[in-house]
């Protein structure tokens, strides 16, 4: 467990428990709602929601992703869930909570908990159009433009230094 000295009395970044699940899918469902679906048709938005509910992040869990929650004087404030080790699948906070460096310190437990020896030091995400300026600040790079799927998003990259990713094969 870590903690990270921020604005609050007391935060929290630990690995996300069964009972996380609901307040994490009411989270993403508020963040979505007010920075993400605005861009999508009602039906896109609606399929997404279904797609990233309490049922998905459940299987999510069964199916090997590893999240972790932050939790802030006992309320989950944000979450982030990472797949494979290499693709950062959901990184949400409650709007309560944003601007504090929640999502930074979600990241950096992540990360640290994903590279671990054999790790191919490329980490890749789909950013909403809102989230481009946050990842871009953490090294992450678009890899092609935004496409235009049922909710737009930015395909981005962060190659770790020293990865063997950075040496030019030719």
């Amino acid at each position: 467990m870590a903690f990270y000295p921020l604005s609050f009395a007391h935060m929290q970044i630990r690995p996300f428990e069964p009972a996380d699940i609901d307040a994490a899918a009411a989270v993403l469902r508020r963040a979505a709602e007010t920075f993400i679906l605005h861009e999508a048709a009602p039906d896109d938005g609606a399929a997404f929601l279904a797609l990233h509910d309490a049922a998905a992040l459940r299987r999510n869990l069964d199916a090997g992703f590893v999240y972790h929650a932050a939790v802030v004087d006992g309320v989950l404030a944000g979450f982030i869930g990472m797949r494979g080790g290499t693709h950062l699948y959901h990184l949400f906070v409650d709007a309560a909570y944003q601007r504090r460096g929640i999502a930074q310190a979600l990241w950096h437990a992540a990360r640290a908990a994903a590279l671990q020896p054999g790790h191919p030091g490329v980490f890749t995400v789909n950013a909403s159009n809102v989230a481009v300026p946050f990842y871009a600040s953490l090294g992450f790079e678009r890899t092609a433009p935004t496409q235009p799927d049922s909710v737009p998003y930015n395909p981005m990259r962060r190659v770790e230094a020293g990865s063997a990713a950075l040496v030019d094969p030719a």
